[in-house]
């Protein structure tokens, strides 16, 4: 079973996550950027599902660390947040996130997104 680390402060969040993917995937959980790449490395997840603003270290600098690590550079990030302006889409992409996903978002959003990444799917 694939693994999907998610990462983001607000538990309600990180639970609509697991219980929207936990059936196909294995889900594991971080509440900032720093416990983030902590289980990056212990986890070594298939895909990570990304916040941007989290107390410690913001996903921004998560994902620029990720990407800066040879051993991490390849897992594939989900960006999952608030900072939705153009500017804010422009720098996840830029900076390595193969997407970037608004919030609040649809449950099935997310699920074809993951889908999509993980398995080549197109969503639906």
């Amino acid at each position: 079973m694939k693994k999907i680390l998610a990462v983001d402060d607000h538990i309600h969040i990180v639970r609509l996550i697991e219980v929207n993917l936990s059936k196909e995937y294995t889900v594991v959980t971080a509440a900032n950027g720093e416990e983030g790449m902590a289980k990056a490395r212990q986890e070594r997840p298939d895909l990570i599902i990304l916040d941007v603003v989290m107390p410690k270290k913001d996903g921004f600098a998560m994902l620029s660390e990720l990407k800066a690590d040879p051993q991490l550079s390849h897992i594939p990030v989900i960006m999952l947040t608030v900072k939705a302006q153009n500017t804010d889409i422009v720098r996840g992409l830029h900076e390595g996130a193969e997407y970037y996903l608004p919030k609040p978002f649809h449950p099935q959003e997310i699920q074809a997104l993951v889908r999509r990444v993980l398995e080549g799917e197109a969503p639906a």
